[in-house]
């Protein structure tokens, strides 16, 4: 499998996640972290609470919708794991969430920019964690 370098997509997909944390921190003084905002979803505290979140998350989704209209197809996207690979990935993934308290986008995005400690520690870890799960899986076991 071959990574795609795109630092301008890159570029451009950061500036919009980082113009989207500092509108919501700035409008409604919220932590723009997608798990957050999911169980806030799920459970919300009052109408108006899930109606933002509901507003984010229909963001977060209709983005490949918007790149249709814009170039005429949907992305490509390619998933080289099964369904269960992926079902594992996802339970791997909410324990992190439930044990780190918070996601990448919390933390990462976030947390960081508030030099928040505790995010810091735990984007270290992530980064940490995902280069030797890459190394790992494509240079010892051979994916």
């Amino acid at each position: 499998m071959e990574t795609v370098f795109t630092p301008l997509q890159s570029l451009a997909g950061g500036a919009l996640i980082g113009a989207a944390a500092v509108l919501l921190m700035a409008t409604l003084g919220r932590i723009m972290g997608a798990t957050g905002i999911v169980a806030g979803l799920l459970q919300p505290a009052n109408l108006s609470d899930w109606s933002w979140r509901a507003a984010v998350l229909a963001g977060m989704i209709s983005g490949p919708v918007a790149i249709m209209f814009v170039t005429g197809q949907l992305p490509a996207v390619q998933v080289p794991v099964s369904t269960p690979m992926l079902l594992v990935g996802g339970f791997i993934v909410g324990l992190g969430v439930t044990f780190g308290s918070g996601c990448t986008s919390g933390h990462g995005v976030c947390g960081m920019a508030r030099l928040s400690p505790r995010s810091i520690v735990a984007t270290v870890t992530f980064m940490l964690t995902t280069g030797i799960t890459v190394f790992v899986i494509r240079h010892l076991i051979g994916g």
